[in-house]
């Protein structure tokens, strides 16, 4: 073949530092616009973000052009970097060291959407913590509960 042919799209979910409730309402919508920002700049579309106050989904299409730990890392030292000028007061936030990511396949693109735009809804029942450990789980990500949330 002569060039590569893709179609990732990916399910990445990180949290505040110490899952702080840093994103309010005053800077949600804002915040998630620069991020869509920063992935748009890294040549990747996102497809959904959402959250509430101590965490982000993001549903990105992400070509294989540079790692995809290398991305997440972007979109976060970026993101903290843009807070930290528009909000000076919030000199304390901060995202947490680790992440999320999970595959999607095309067949269920519309399903993780919803779920990600209805975060709202969805933590009216279950907690970051909850929540993050039924995606690795569902995923069938080994994990160990006593250092997860280093």
């Amino acid at each position: 073949m002569s060039r590569a042919y893709s179609r990732l799209h990916y399910h990445i979910v990180f949290s505040t530092k110490e899952r702080k409730t840093f994103i309010k309402a005053d800077m949600k919508s804002r915040l998630h616009g620069y991020m869509i920002g920063i992935v748009n700049n890294l040549g990747r579309i996102v497809e959904a973000i959402g959250g509430v106050e101590d965490h982000v989904h993001l549903l990105a299409f992400c070509p294989p052009k540079i790692a995809l730990a290398d991305f997440i890392g972007k979109i976060k030292a970026n993101s903290s970097g843009w807070v930290h000028e528009t909000w000076p007061d919030r000199a304390a936030f901060g995202w947490q060291r680790g992440y999320g990511v999970f595959t999607v396949s095309e067949s269920i693109i519309e399903a993780v959407t919803l779920y990600i735009q209805n975060q709202e809804e969805h933590h009216r029942r279950m907690t970051f913590q909850e929540e993050f450990v039924a995606l690795l789980q569902k995923h069938r990500v080994p994990y160990d509960l006593a250092n997860i949330w280093d």
